[in-house]
């Protein structure tokens, strides 16, 4: 079926900050991988990427420079799948990749898709994804794979509402400030090429549910907690005076999905910073539980973040704002994306959840993840995915020294959870 594209585009909320905090050898990107049961079809995988991607429309563009904003062009076509690299999440340049904003990879039995954050989130990603994954399988082997709002059929013409921006549609009354303390920065010795190391734990869902369970915390909070205590250890060793250590804070991405009915494959997600201040003393587990609870119970409410995006919004109709050249503007967004971005946290940690997948499939994917890419000042960052009965945990990190993670497993491995670690090597 032929799909009537939209010309161009305009970046939703969220994203028009991204094309202009983007450098050359950084660019806010996440990635999503599946592990197939056999290598992977090259041939296959391209004919099913060139079957699906118009299915996209928000998907089948490239990032323009605009008088005012950056804004997005229909393309024609759809990117080649590359090979992969040792290094994920590499810096994705206008250059490269026929201008796509995202990138197919595939390794032995791995196919990965690498996204700009201007694009999507990981709902929408994961939509991609699946829907890539459904006509590979229908295409290689004859799998007749049931389609819904997960899994698109590319026959199907493309919904309006998957392409709006819901942070205009949602926008309310009221609106909250921004202002928040500055948090405690991980630091290290920076990979001078830019290396990013992967170190993957998978647990078992059962034992970390089980234990959540028995503190009447959710699994996010749990895990948010034990990565809060593992900041804030190392913290301990390295400030030995007590007054003199800043808030461990870590960044919660919380899908509005949840909250407002949008079916938009675009940006629609907020975050909250739950964290703890140890100039206060020292914490236990059950105290930075109870901080990590309180704080996400409070601020992950339909008002309350609702209330968060409208100040954005707001800030983008500002009439001063809206009628300032982009020249201009640029610097302001670098500006606000110092002040604002990610100095209010010590590590972002994602979860995507339980990855829910037809019957039909299950027999031919061993496993999928969730990867985030270096974020611009803070050097580690961890995703996670749950599938078939694993939590698969991704630290990912622009320092040499793995003393995030390390600390992090250490912790899970003294509460009684089984850790299998896996990570990258140097090609």
């Amino acid at each position: 079926m032929t799909h009537n594209h939209p010309r161009w585009m305009r970046l939703d909320n969220a994203a028009k900050i991204y094309p202009a905090v983007k450098k050359r050898n950084w660019s806010s990107l996440f990635r999503l991988s599946a592990t197939l049961s056999e290598p992977v079809d090259v041939d296959i995988l391209k004919k099913a990427l060139a079957r699906m991607v118009p299915r996209f429309p928000s998907f089948h563009v490239h990032i323009r420079r605009g008088i005012f904003w950056y804004f997005f062009e229909g393309k024609d076509g759809s990117p080649e799948p590359l090979p992969d690299s040792c290094c994920p999440c590499e810096p994705l340049r206008p250059e490269e990749n026929d201008g796509f904003a995202f990138r197919v990879r595939y390794y032995e039995n791995r196919i990965a898709v690498e996204f700009f954050h201007a694009l999507t989130d990981g709902t929408g990603g994961l939509c991609f994804l699946k829907t890539l994954l459904a006509e590979y399988l229908t295409i290689k082997y004859g799998v007749s794979i049931p389609r819904d709002s997960a899994i698109l059929d590319c026959d199907a013409p493309v919904d309006p509402a998957e392409l709006e921006d819901s942070f205009l549609k949602y926008e309310g009354i009221a609106a909250r400030g921004r202002w928040e303390k500055d948090s405690y920065l991980v630091r290290g010795t920076r990979e001078p090429d830019g290396f990013v190391h992967l170190t993957c734990g998978a647990v078992p869902v059962e034992v970390v549910s089980s234990l959540a369970k028995e503190k009447g915390v959710t699994v996010t909070q749990y895990l948010v907690a034990v990565l809060i205590m593992a900041i804030d250890t190392m913290q301990c060793r390295e400030v030995r005076l007590q007054m003199r250590r800043k808030p461990v804070k870590v960044s919660v991405p919380i899908n509005l999905r949840r909250f407002f009915p949008s079916t938009t494959f675009r940006n629609f997600s907020s975050y909250v910073n739950p964290g703890i201040e140890p100039h206060m003393g020292e914490h236990s587990f059950d105290e930075v539980l109870k901080a990590v609870y309180h704080t996400m119970g409070f601020e992950i409410t339909e008002k309350n973040l609702q209330a968060k995006f409208t100040a954005n919004v707001r800030s983008e109709k500002n009439l001063f704002l809206r009628v300032t050249p982009l020249f201009i503007k640029t610097p302001l967004l670098k500006l606000a994306f110092r002040l604002f971005g990610d100095r209010k946290s010590s590590c972002t940690f994602t979860n995507l959840g339980e990855v829910a997948l037809p019957e039909e499939m299950k027999p031919y994917i061993r496993r999928m993840e969730l990867i985030l890419g270096p974020l611009s000042r803070n050097p580690v960052g961890c995703a996670v995915m749950s599938y078939e009965g694993n939590i698969y945990l991704n630290f990912t990190r622009v320092i040499t020294e793995p003393k995030v993670e390390r600390e992090f497993f250490t912790q899970l491995v003294k509460l009684g959870i089984p850790v299998t670690i896996e990570s990258n090597q140097r090609c």
